[in-house]
């Protein structure tokens, strides 16, 4: 005769952690509830002519509020994508994507203008794209908050020099775009973005058609009205010099997030000297996938599998090594 004491027991205590572990997942917080931008295995899919490509194939990101962080990758990777549906200038296909609690893939047509009305401010790379040519520096500034329905030409204009004068731009106020340098417009331009105070201001290669000097500069207008409004910033760029400047960058390939950079500063305690410390992080998204850093794999020579081996307190990742094709 067996005796089943001991399995019974075994398989009430089993049915007692799964309990326990489901319990534990309901009472977990949701994905990214605490973000101020949170997407969530988000895909865009575009057709034409009958064919269909995946510019974002389930990403995944977090953006906390108050930050200043920047986005990178290779054209063709996603990045401007998600920057047009995190602007409320295109629709994601599948996922989630909220921002400052509002659910892009819900809102209907006046809920999203709205949206970028209110919630977002937008800077284009075409420096001239920005800015209404017939109008003055000042008036440009105050447009947005006129479409806003804001009354008081006073508080619009207050409001406006308030701007200018943060970005190192005041003295330009009653200028047109066409007097202007660059990087002056692309200033003005930020200005604009930031009128109706915005949760969020996105920025799509802002330094792509200036040169480095100018760029640094435009960088540290971004850093101004981050540190001084509070304003939480994501930048797409190609410009290494800025996306060293930040303190989070993150890399997209293929349609999803694959790498990211914390930066930190870190005092000497002997020299009393400051330095900034910079490491990589790979991106485990909610499948348990992530992309190791192409350098990476083709210094080790690895293709189609690699070998992994569970350590107590990591994953060992090697080459395969089966021999086999």
């Amino acid at each position: 005769m067996t005796d089943t004491s001991t399995t019974g027991a075994a398989s009430v205590a089993t049915l007692a952690e799964l309990e326990q572990r489901a319990a534990s997942r309901r009472e977990r917080p949701a994905f990214g509830h605490d973000a101020l931008i949170s997407c969530d295995r988000l895909v865009r899919i575009f057709t034409a002519d009958g064919v269909e490509v995946q510019a974002l194939q389930g990403l995944d990101l977090l953006v906390t509020k108050g930050e200043l962080m920047a986005l990178v990758g290779a054209s063709g990777s996603g990045k401007s994508t998600l920057m047009n549906i995190l602007a409320g200038l295109d629709e994601p296909t599948a996922g989630q994507a909220r921002v400052a609690g509002c659910d892009l893939l819900s809102m209907g047509a006046k809920e999203r203008l709205r949206y970028r009305r209110e919630i977002v401010g937008f800077v284009w790379q075409q420096t001239a794209r920005n800015l209404l040519p017939y109008l003055t520096a000042a008036q440009n500034v105050a447009l947005p908050m006129q479409l806003r329905g804001v009354r008081g030409k006073a508080k619009k204009a207050a409001r406006a020099e308030e701007l200018l004068e943060l970005l190192g731009v005041g003295e330009l106020r009653d200028r047109r775009p066409t007097q202007l340098s660059g990087g002056q417009q692309q200033r003005v331009a930020i200005a604009v973005a930031l009128a109706n105070d915005p949760e969020v201001l996105l920025a799509d290669e802002p330094t792509g058609e200036l040169d480095s000097a100018t760029g640094r500069q435009i960088f540290e207008s971004f850093r101004a009205a981050n540190e001084e409004l509070g304003t939480t910033i994501v930048i797409v760029t190609h410009d290494q010099a800025v996306a060293t400047e930040v303190r989070r960058t993150v890399a997209i390939r293929d349609g999803r997030t694959s790498t990211e950079v914390l930066r930190h500063t870190r005092i000497d305690a002997t020299t009393g000297e400051e330095h900034l410390v910079a490491r990589e992080y790979a991106m485990l998204d909610r499948a348990g996938r992530l992309q190791l850093p192409a350098d990476y794999t083709e210094t080790l020579g690895m293709r189609d599998r690699v070998a992994l081996e569970l350590e107590q307190d990591h994953i060992g990742v090697w080459p395969d090594d089966s021999g086999s094709n």
